[in-house]
């Protein structure tokens, strides 16, 4: 987020152009126009690299969307009667300082590219027409008691809007309608509040930003929904978090995710992405909008022995399919045969198991249901059984306690959910993931009115199909659950995709690269018991004596291995170079030189001179060589 999120790129210097304060596609708030964008004179020669890139569409549309709720609001009303004291003090202090708060502004217009330098100097001269005033900045945003005044009025606005009884979700110009005709602003006064309300805060030297957090969300909202015709919606819901409790919340969500990018692909040259469970490649382009990618690349493990065991397991022992889909989710045979799964896997795999369920209500509802038929009991007689919970704290606890009982030996149980702080954050390397299960396919909930928003927007402007995204999304959620177990190459363990979907081809094929090569065609479809056997004899022969390879050929190289293979590469025949304009092969060349003993002395003397140059060319063509590999990281970058 140091370079997604305008707010923070700004500080920091990492990111585009302000993001807040930049043109708008498709035009502005009050209709058309054409879209404004940063005069520059070149993209900085830099390459930047997103790691763990694979759900950087989700940061991106993160960073950019703003809730706000009836707590925010009353607090942003508290913020501004601090500061029209904090102004009327420094008002009688240095009245000065105002007007250089106005200097700066202009200044910061400038920078950002919404005018001129011409226009600047106008702006910042001494006699300035009315006309010119207003339409660069609106009179009653640059003086500051005048700004305050239009942000109470936008937080009373925001206050009536939140008094409802019933979701609803409405577009950013039917927003900015209400607000012209009921608060008599717009879209060009809301469009600064960002940038005005930051300059303002610096000209009151006000050290604790925190404290103005609510107010400064309220200008994020305003701004962002002034200069965006397209790829917002604006969702207000009054029972956020559970049926009974009233907390009306508006959201402003953000559904294109490349308005965050897009300023970072304008400013770097090149941009690189990259995830060991970004798969399938040619989706994010699309959902991310980029244009000229130089190419996307998936890049295999090498190991020296089979160290990956995936496993798909369609049905029990009993024939009974096992499956997350919402209509069988409560069918009494799918809840044995995961509950047996796990019985039995926790038998047969020794130190730590992570389980992943596709939400925390399916994850309540199976473990009330192992509690009520001793499956838990079961399990707890040889592993030690940890939940995931939504409080951060316990959570953490949990991982401390199931780290040090893999520590000790006994091995331990943890189940959490998919797209939690488990699943993306933490690693399970050695003991403390041999075996990583996924019951169900992780889905997103897909009756959520921020989500259907987004899908029909893809849909609509990128013709990605509803299914299509929901298969990309569980799917990589999917693969970022199986990698938690495989953190390096002498890492082992096995995979279990507990559902019978994962058999179908539009989901396997989804699966990264370095997983699918070491699925066998016998571990596509499998019953939970002869699962169980192949994950037996997987680990039985990793728990065999092995010697590892050692020099250019091994799997892991030591430096020593490294600078020996580079000391080969460099030392490789000219021939085995194509299409560089090298000497011929020696077997083609023995038509063009005859034995050395039976040449004169001359022509011996000439042969000598010939290869010399010979070796002083290749040597300057393999120098050529190395400066092509320092660039050949770049080439996979998307160079804009």
């Amino acid at each position: 987020k140091y370079v997604l999120d305008p707010k923070v790129s700004m500080a920091t210097s990492l990111g585009g152009p302000p993001l807040l304060t930049v043109g708008r596609p498709g035009g502005g708030g009050g209709g058309g126009g054409p879209q404004q964008q940063m005069e520059s004179a070149g993209k900085e020669p830099s390459i930047v690299v997103f790691d763990e890139a694979h759900n950087i569409d989700d940061v991106c549309i993160e960073s950019l969307s703003v809730p706000l709720n009836r707590e925010h609001l009353e607090m942003s009303a508290r913020n501004l009667q601090q500061l029209n004291s904090e102004i009327d003090r420094v008002k009688k202090e240095d009245n000065a300082r105002l007007q250089e708060e106005y200097r700066r502004l202009v200044q910061g217009l400038q920078q950002a590219g919404q005018i001129d330098e011409h226009l600047a100097e106008r702006l910042q001269s001494p006699v300035l027409p009315e006309d010119l005033a207003n339409e660069a900045i609106p009179g009653n945003i640059r003086r500051a008691e005048h700004f305050v005044g239009l942000l109470r009025r936008v937080v009373n606005f925001l206050q009536r809007y939140l008094e409802v009884d019933r979701a609803q979700c409405e577009g950013p110009l039917s927003i900015l309608h209400k607000f012209e005709e009921d608060v008599e602003v717009d879209s060009k006064s809301l469009k600064f509040c960002h940038e005005r309300l930051r300059s303002l805060l610096n000209t009151l030297r006000v050290a604790n930003l925190d404290k103005y957090y609510p107010i400064t969300r309220v200008a994020d909202f305003v701004t962002l929904l002034g200069t965006y015709a397209q790829g917002f919606t604006v969702i207000t819901d009054p029972y956020p978090e559970a049926v009974g409790k009233y907390d009306p919340t508006v959201v402003l969500s953000c559904l294109d995710a490349s308005l965050a990018i897009r300023p970072v692909l304008q400013r770097y040259q090149s941009v690189v992405l990259t995830s060991g469970t970004i798969s399938p490649l040619e989706m994010y382009p699309k959902i991310l909008g980029m244009t000229n990618v130089v190419t996307t690349r998936s890049f295999s493990i090498t190991m020296e022995r089979k160290c990956l065991c995936p496993l798909i397991v369609t049905h029990g022992p009993d024939q009974v399919p096992i499956t997350s889909r919402f209509a069988l989710r409560e069918d009494p045979g799918v809840l044995r045969n995961y509950g047996e799964l796990l019985e039995q896997m926790v038998q047969a795999v020794p130190d730590g198991i992570v389980c992943f369920f596709p939400s925390f209500r399916y994850m309540e509802q199976v473990v009330d249901k192992w509690c009520e038929t001793g499956v838990l009991g079961r399990v707890s007689k040889h592993k030690l059984v940890f939940l995931e919970t939504k409080d951060h704290g316990n959570t953490e606890i949990a991982l401390s306690l199931y780290r040090k009982a893999c520590d000790n030996g006994q091995g331990a149980v943890l189940i959490s959910v998919a797209r939690g702080k488990v699943a993306e954050g933490i690693d399970f390397d050695r003991h403390y993931g041999r075996c990583v299960i996924v019951f169900g396919v992780p889905f997103q909930y897909a009756l959520s009115r921020d989500l259907r928003a987004r899908l029909e927007f893809l849909k609509e402007h990128y013709g990605i199909q509803e299914s299509e995204f929901l298969n990309f999304d569980a799917m990589r959620q999917t693969s970022q659950c199986l990698g938690r177990v495989i953190r390096s190459k002498r890492d082992y363990g096995v995979m279990v995709l507990a559902d019978q979907r994962y058999a179908r081809q539009d989901k396997r094929s989804k699966i990264p690269d370095w997983i699918q090569k070491f699925l066998e065609p016998g571990h596509v479809v499998m019953s939970t018991d002869v699962a169980v056997l192949a994950a037996k004899s997987f680990l039985l022969s990793m728990s065999q004596p092995y010697e590892e390879k050692t020099g250019a050929n091994a799997s892991v190289l030591t430096p020593k291995d490294l600078a020996e293979l580079q000391r080969t590469e460099s030392l490789r025949p000219a021939e085995e170079e194509p299409g560089l304009g090298m000497r011929p092969p020696p077997e083609k060349r023995q038509r063009f030189f005859a034995p050395e003993d039976s040449q004169p002395g001359s022509h011996r003397q000439q042969r000598g001179q010939r290869q010399q140059q010979q070796q002083q060319q290749q040597q300057q063509i393999h120098l050529n060589l190395g400066g092509m590999d320092a660039l050949g990281d770049v080439a996979w970058a998307p160079e804009m």
